[in-house]
């Protein structure tokens, strides 16, 4: 139990709402982060898109909702792109509501990785923290994120040392990870007979499903892909380019599905073309038992422990891809879960994230003026 209990409004992103898996890994970390908060006495609100729900094990918290248009994601967006805000916006809708009953709470939490509640950052009355749930992926965004750390580095924090590496901030950054409700995951000790490998993300070419594709057909193995497809036809060049058969195409699935499958799998590919700020899926597998073979890129090269919880290799090297899968699939797999245990429990990452709101509402000021 924290020694202060807090009123906390956690602004989900206004990409999607919550339970539609549009929202990616933010999903995951409201998930976690709402419901071990709760469970260390502090009072939650959510507000998110109109028609979001929230599962069971964040019941006690209160959900507000705003009907408004969906922001266009940074991701696929020009790097030296322009502030966008459509009409009818759902950012607009859902900060218009923060900032009216800011005085209703302790601190705001923001979870969305949009320019707006940066900026608003310094010009609010009640503190503003954000959770950054990318890297670096657009000029503008770099800038105001920069602003608010030089302003007062403690509204900031990041999922990986990788992730934060991406931005100049003004000193060194505070690291949360991520936490999940590990009893919805069920330990195999042992994958299915003629287990496939696994792959697990957001069907759209960031991700680089073509890779693992390529080397899961150079292996002769197939491949259960499992997330909500973003672009389909980017989906359907990647399975057209390798043979009949190759892909089993799973769809986006809630948790107890998910892992119910995911953990038959002999190993989980994991090969983002981008330095991702975490890597749900990896501790998503690790925590199934599923060792990881992992390009050495942004978050997941922070997860996976070669030879232990699975194989890191060159990024973008499928034949070295391919190759790593038979060394992790010949791990133990109980270290998987052992690591995930020690470090990615939703109630160590609560703690994490109750650790640093206390230290940013602590009486030391911001380090400049607004800027």
């Amino acid at each position: 139990m924290s020694p202060q209990s807090l009123r906390l409004l956690v602004v989900s992103t206004a990409v999607g709402t919550l339970g539609s898996g549009r929202g990616g890994g933010v999903e995951i970390t409201l998930t976690g982060l709402v419901a071990g908060l709760i469970a260390r006495g502090h009072r939650l609100t959510v507000l998110a898109a109109e028609g979001s729900r929230l599962p069971p094990d964040c019941g006690r918290a209160t959900l507000w909702t705003r009907p408004g248009l969906d922001q266009p994601s940074w991701q696929h967006q020009p790097r030296d792109g322009a502030v966008q805000m459509p009409p009818g916006s759902l950012l607009a809708a859902l900060w218009e509501c923060a900032l009216r009953r800011q005085g209703d709470f302790d601190a705001i939490l923001n979870l969305g990785y949009d320019w707006l509640p940066f900026w608003l950052t310094p010009h609010l009355p009640i503190p503003l923290f954000h959770l950054v749930s990318m890297g670096s992926v657009a000029t503008v965004m770099d800038g105001v994120i920069t602003a608010v750390s030089r302003w007062d580095g403690r509204r900031l924090a990041f999922h990986s040392a990788a992730q934060a590496a991406d931005f100049e901030l003004a000193g060194a950054a505070r690291l949360v990870g991520n936490g999940f409700d590990l009893t919805g995951y069920r330990f195999r000790a042992h994958p299915d007979a003629e287990a496939p490998l696994g792959w697990a993300g957001r069907i759209a070419p960031e991700k680089g499903l073509e890779d693992a594709a390529a080397a899961a057909a150079l292996l002769g193995r197939r491949l259960a892909v499992w997330g909500l497809c973003a672009d389909p036809g980017y989906a359907a060049a990647v399975e057209a380019s390798v043979p009949a058969g190759t892909i089993v195409w799973r769809g986006f699935l809630p948790t107890a599905r998910l892992q119910a499958e995911l953990g038959g799998c002999g190993a989980l590919l994991n090969t983002p073309k981008w330095n991702e700020a975490f890597g749900n899926v990896v501790v998503e597998a690790m925590a199934c038992g599923v060792p990881v073979v992992a390009y050495r890129r942004g978050g997941p090269a922070e997860l996976v422990q070669p030879g232990v919880t699975g194989e890191l290799v060159a990024p973008d090297d499928v034949a070295a891809l391919a190759t790593a899968v038979g060394p992790a699939e010949a791990l133990d797999r109980s270290n998987c879960r052992q690591w995930v245990e020690r470090h990615c429990s939703r109630e160590a990452f609560a703690g994490r994230i109750e650790a640093w709101l206390l230290e940013g509402l602590s009486p030391a000021g911001p380090q400049t003026g607004p800027t």
